[in-house]
């Protein structure tokens, strides 16, 4: 193989593995119990897979104030850069 076929070869395994390294369902509704909270996100956990959520837009730094460890929340939003930014949070108490 050439070197020019090489490298696409190389190429296209480095975008493979991102594509199976990222997130199900990048975009959408996710339901989980809060794991751990901080000021502007907090872990949640799925049942399927666990992954931190920005809370920010929702909450700005006051997350805490409204959500707790062991709340089960439903959220609305998008995978970007290794979480998730929620666009709406419901508290299912």
């Amino acid at each position: 193989m050439n070197r020019l076929g090489t490298v696409a070869v190389l190429g296209l395994s480095t975008v493979a593995a991102w594509v199976v390294a990222a997130p199900s369902d990048a975009r959408g509704s996710h339901t989980g119990i809060v794991e751990r909270v901080w000021e502007d996100g907090f872990r949640l956990n799925t049942g399927n897979q666990t992954f931190s959520v920005d809370s920010w837009d929702v909450y700005g730094d006051n997350t805490a104030q409204f959500i707790r460890v062991g709340d089960r929340v439903t959220i609305t939003g998008e995978f970007e850069g290794g979480e998730f930014d929620a666009l709406t949070i419901q508290v299912n108490h």
